[in-house]
């Protein structure tokens, strides 16, 4: 069920989770957290906290070494594969280079077994909702960064995910095009409704998109703060000059450096 603004009952919760790898680095210690249906979460805190390590372990491609965590009442394996799709956007796009444009967006359906024309027909959808419908038959070599990550986030939504994991996918792109990208992700949230958790160092980008910030402290990671964000789910570029997203911005950033005092 989801409310007027979109955000319904908790899809993805984390209770008491801890991650220790077998180096005995402690990753992770009693980290909580809950999404909701439909709800952009952002996670931010320092380099080597476990924010990347949390969103695996919510992929189901990470082990937690105590606690539990659940996907539509499933553990994320089990969830990935009959109850809540999940999509995961890495910082670099890893596409296929022999690969086109097309052929990668398609890949998740192919792994899926869903038949051809109906693949190509959602792929379509997306490269045309991406702004890249003209290079469908392309190579990776062909685009620019910003391109190819849009040709990443087309791959996690084709075979439309319950659950859109992010980790800094838009780190390594100039400026504008971040700004853009992270436009055209609110814009693609709003017409498909997935729950999406996006891991970002950068506080304005959290404070841009999410409709609630999570702070955590360094490793070993936990989740100690949150940081309602209240601009509702229609945002465009002029939000970014309105005092009200930088005092919002700092409050975050104000966190930040408590979590780690």
């Amino acid at each position: 069920m989801q409310t007027a603004h979109g955000i319904g009952d908790p899809l993805a919760a984390v209770w008491g989770v801890g991650v220790r790898f077998p180096n005995d680095v402690e990753a992770l210690r009693d980290v909580d957290c809950t999404l909701r249906t439909g709800e952009l979460v952002a996670l931010v805190g320092p380099s080597g906290c476990g924010k990347s390590t949390l969103l695996r372990v919510l992929a189901g491609l990470a082990q937690p070494t105590t606690g539990t965590v659940e996907i539509a009442g499933r553990p994320p394996a089990e969830a990935r594969r009959e109850a809540a799709p999940i999509g995961i956007v890495f910082q670099q796009p890893t596409l296929l280079a022999w690969r086109t444009v097309a052929r990668n967006t398609v890949l998740p359906l192919e792994l899926a077994g869903v038949a051809g024309a109906t693949r190509d027909a959602d792929a379509r959808a997306l490269l045309e909702a991406v702004g890249l419908a003209e290079f469908a038959d392309a190579y990776p070599h062909q685009l620019s960064g910003g391109m190819r990550m849009r040709v990443a986030v087309a791959r996690a939504l084709v075979h439309r995910p319950a659950l859109l994991l992010m980790d800094e996918p838009f780190a390594a792109l100039d400026e504008l095009t971040r700004e853009t990208l992270q436009e055209e992700l609110l814009a693609l949230r709003a017409r498909h409704g997935f729950t999406t958790l996006f891991v970002t160092h950068n506080v304005f980008e959290a404070v841009f998109l999410a409709d609630r910030v999570l702070v955590m402290t360094p490793r070993p990671g936990r989740v100690v703060g949150e940081v309602a964000v209240p601009f509702g789910r229609t945002r465009d570029a002029e939000l970014r000059a309105d005092p009200a997203f930088a005092q919002l911005a700092g409050q975050v950033a104000r966190r930040l450096r408590e979590a780690q005092a």
